[in-house]
């Protein structure tokens, strides 16, 4: 079906959101300058983003209607399928949106070359109609992104683009117990990161890039993974007389499932690609199965 209206999804800027701390741009600039902070960065990368969100908006608007939705409200909007939608930002407010866009074609922009590596940002402000014209036509080339799937064993689900975290909403350990493939352990960690290839260059490299810092050189090697592969890694695990550290990381191909049984009382969650707003409560009597999911986002590509 031809869009017949256009979403243009963004996010506040980090100046905007230290101007809602501190309720003026001057004690705003007061508090980050007085602390030894660079101020004009936050103002230069505002100036920026908004200079293309200008153009991005009034480019559009010769092109097909559009309104404007904060990532705040990205959550409860309802998407039809009559829209196209336009999201103009960093490379993890495209995940944000994916889980919520139901096949819906996403144009995605990097309003920042110099700031943002863009890895889901295939178009920018002085390209994007090409993909918003290839969409209206119906030749457009598309990019489909899998989700990670978390169900709870009462039917709860949470869908992410690039990761879920399975752990606790506090710096104390989660305990839990883990089982893949017949195998099963009691664990205590830091949590647990279940990622998809799309998501495999942001929160799970970090966790490969910690590992080859302690260890002083790159012998493990990134994983190779493709659309239908998951990796999980478990967050600094510890090994006791009650807890065990064989189960820690590996791959989950389409169709293997990690099966995580909650033994914490209390703050156990799940939240997917960052949003922590965005979770399922994971306390003890509940049971997590994590797979890939059949559902999947549509990236539009140049």
């Amino acid at each position: 079906m031809k869009p017949e209206y256009a979403i243009i999804v963004k996010n506040k800027t980090r100046l905007e959101s230290l101007i809602e701390r501190f309720n003026t741009k001057a004690q705003a600039q007061f508090y980050i300058e007085s602390s030894g902070g660079n101020f004009r960065e936050y103002v230069e990368e505002h100036e920026r983003f908004y200079q293309s969100f200008m153009e991005v908006q009034t480019r559009l608007s010769k092109v097909i209607k559009n309104k404007v939705v904060e990532k705040e409200f990205v959550p409860s909007y309802i998407f039809s399928e009559k829209n196209l939608i336009i999201v103009i930002g960093q490379d993890g407010l495209v995940a944000n949106v994916a889980k919520y866009s139901k096949h819906i074609p996403i144009i995605a922009i990097n309003p920042d070359e110099e700031r943002y590596d863009g890895v889901l940002l295939p178009f920018t402000a002085k390209n994007f109609l090409n993909g918003v014209n290839a969409v209206i036509n119906e030749s457009y080339r598309i990019k489909k992104m899998k989700f990670a799937e978390a169900v709870l064993n009462d039917g709860q689900k949470l869908l992410a683009v690039n990761d879920l975290f399975i752990g606790i909403s506090s710096h104390s350990s989660a305990r839990y117990k883990i089982m893949l493939n017949g195998k099963e352990e009691v664990h205590s960690s830091s949590g647990i990161i279940v990622s998809t290839k799309t998501g495999s260059t942001g929160w799970l490299s970090s966790i490969f890039n910690m590992a080859y810092g302690i260890l002083g050189s790159k012998k493990l090697g990134y994983p190779t993974m493709n659309k239908e592969d998951l990796y999980f890694a478990v967050r600094e695990p510890f090994k006791s007389i009650r807890t065990q550290t064989e189960i820690c990381g590996g791959k989950l191909k389409k169709g293997n499932k990690l099966i995580v049984e909650s033994l914490m009382p209390n703050n156990g969650f799940i939240f997917s690609d960052g949003i922590e707003q965005d979770f399922l409560q994971f306390n003890s009597g509940a049971t997590a199965e994590i797979k890939l999911s059949d559902e999947e986002a549509v990236l539009v590509m140049n």
